[in-house]
Parts: C-alpha cells; sequence; structure tokens
C-alpha cells in the first residue's frame, strides 16, 4: 500500500518548514552571537579607556608584561582595577609601585613543591 499523495506533498512541506526553521534559528544565533561580541568589545574597549586614565605608563608596562605569562591572572587584575576606579576608590593614578602591591594581593596562594631527590 503506496502512500497517499497529499500525505507524500504534507511531508515534503513539514520538511521544508522544518528547514526554514533551523536555518532561522541558525541565523539567529549568529546575530546574538555578532550582538554577544560587539557588547564583549565595547565593554573590553571601556575597561582600556578607565585603566589608561588610571594606570601610569609604568603601571600599564607592568600588567601588559603579567598578561604576557598569566592572561587569565592579568585580565582579573584589569578588572579589579577597573571596578576600583569606577568606585572612586582610587585616588590619582596607580602607579607601579602600587601596581605591584595589587598583583601581590590578588595573586593566588603560590603552591610550594618540596623536590628531593633520593
Amino acid at each position: 500500500m503506496s502512500g497517499n499523495p497529499d500525505d507524500e506533498r504534507l511531508e515534503e512541506l513539514r520538511e521544508q518548514k522544518r528547514q526554514e526553521l533551523q536555518e532561522r534559528a541558525q541565523q539567529g544565533g549568529g546575530d546574538a552571537q555578532q550582538q554577544q561580541e560587539a557588547a564583549r568589545e565595547q565593554a573590553e574597549a571601556q575597561q582600556e579607556a578607565v585603566l589608561k586614565q588610571h594606570l601610569t605608563d609604568d603601571a600599564r608596562q607592568r600588567l601588559n608584561a603579567v598578561e604576557m605569562s598569566k592572561p587569565q591572572f592579568a585580565k582579573k587584575v584589569k578588572q579589579q582595577v577597573a571596578a576600583l576606579a569606577q568606585s572612586g576608590r582610587v585616588q590619582g593614578r596607580i602607579d607601579e609601585e602600587q601596581m605591584k602591591e595589587l598583583l601581590r594581593e590578588l595573586q593566588p596562594d603560590q603552591k610550594s613543591f618540596d623536590i628531593h631527590h633520593r
């Protein structure tokens, strides 16, 4: 017993509709992803502007050096400095000595490993 031509046509239409919905969802996801990316870039640019305003050149160089070796840690430090600056808790500009102190405070406890050779 073969399928009714109307049933086959209905199934084709359903399949087309599924594909359209899937394509729309993918395109819509792309738009949302682009919006998220744009928002993230804007937030980073804003953070960089705050850092430039509140860090001396030496402090910025120190932070950039840390970023080369420990990018996640540097990101956390940048967020902390931006938060301090935006909350008004930074008087003047943070110099290199203050940056060193901040890095020490924010650095996770270093676990030391004693290796004994036999």
